[in-house]
């Protein structure tokens, strides 16, 4: 069960000094207590800002952020970073490179006393496996382990909020999903509170109780991985996160009719409006039939699926995943079958 909201942001908007366009606008959202938030959207949405804005680094040109029962930005108030009990990881760590692991580890400690400083200083460390490591300098560390000491430094002093900016974006793919596991098993033994930053819809899905997608700079959906991979509530989320084709179609007699099937009118459409129907490749299973007028354009392997791209007759494209050993050669006549657990209608507009 969700703990209490931890984190509120109200309507917050915020424009650099000197631009014309905000860089986020109304973003609202809370985060409950121990819960991770995925911030995910392209590269310029606003996402980092919004994590700044958290963090304490800007101030909002307009809303109010909650902390803890404490309104820590807001027309009225500011509280320093300092004074957030926030911590942050950003996105190229942020190691000093003339200090060795303890010693940037314990840069996040000023003020406390020796004693408890060697105390939180041994806890972090084992707890983010990087024993034995203490007199070692980030040159001489993997990137792997350079993220592990950014990740101690910042819950060393048992922050209430752990803010994340990217931390895998530098890493290779092998390393980021080892990394993915690491720091979920961290964050689920310290309870932490955690935003991630993230372009990556894999991270987001893979990682986050809930997900909240930005595009340019305004909240598109706030929902669990679920709700955000199968009902997305607008086209932008729904081409977003994952592969996803939109097929034509009109509404006749309370129903959607395309060329691969009859859908449920679940957007409450007027008869004769154009739609289109969002479609999933894990909704399609094809089959080879020399007399269908589908056809197999190109096989993507992806070690564990194909991921077939078919030529309808109108033109359409439309993709299907289907098992790594179902192997059909290009130029192969298909029949489709479409079968989405989950219609999602859009106006053929978007």
């Amino acid at each position: 069960m969700a703990g209490a909201p931890l984190i509120t942001l109200d309507r917050v908007s915020l424009t650099y000094p000197g631009a014309t366009v905000p860089a986020i606008t109304d973003v609202s959202f809370s985060v409950c207590e121990g819960d991770l938030v995925a911030i995910l959207g392209p590269s310029g949405c606003g996402k980092t800002t919004v994590l700044r804005v958290i963090a304490g680094f800007e101030r909002p040109t307009q809303g109010r952020v909650v902390i803890a029962g404490k309104s820590v930005a807001s027309a009225n108030t500011w509280v320093e970073a300092e004074h957030r009990g926030v911590g942050m990881v950003f996105q190229d760590y942020a190691l000093f490179p003339h200090l060795t692991v303890i010693q940037n580890v314990e840069f996040g400690l000023r003020g406390s006393t020796r004693d408890s400083r060697q105390e939180k200083m041994r806890e972090v460390l084992t707890l983010v496996g990087l024993e034995g490591f203490e007199s070692h300098y980030p040159s001489a560390l993997s990137g792997g382990q350079q993220q592990r000491v950014a990740l101690a430094r910042a819950l060393a002093p048992r922050p209430a909020v752990l803010l994340l900016d990217e931390p895998f974006s530098s890493l290779d793919p092998d390393m980021t999903e080892r990394m993915r596991e690491e720091l979920l098993d961290i964050l689920e033994r310290t309870g932490s509170t955690s935003i991630l930053v993230t372009h990556d819809h894999e991270d987001a899905l893979d990682m986050a109780d809930n997900v909240a997608v930005l595009n340019a700079g305004q909240l598109e959906q706030f929902d669990t991985p679920d709700e955000i991979y199968h009902t997305p509530t607008t086209a932008f989320v729904a081409d977003f996160v994952g592969q996803a084709d939109f097929v034509p179609g009109e509404v006749k007699e309370g129903k959607v009719v395309t060329e691969v099937g009859t859908f449920e009118n679940v957007g409450t459409f007027k008869d004769h409006t154009p739609v289109v129907v969002m479609i999933r490749p894990d909704d399609v299973s094809i089959r080879p039939c020399e007399t269908a007028p589908a056809q197999v354009l190109r096989r993507h392997f992806r070690g564990s699926e194909n991921l077939y791209r078919i030529l309808l007759p109108s033109g359409q494209l439309l993709y299907s995943s289907e098992s790594s050993t179902v192997i059909y050669p290009v130029g192969t006549n298909v029949e489709v079958h479409v079968e989405a657990i989950h219609t999602v209608v859009f106006p053929r507009e978007t």
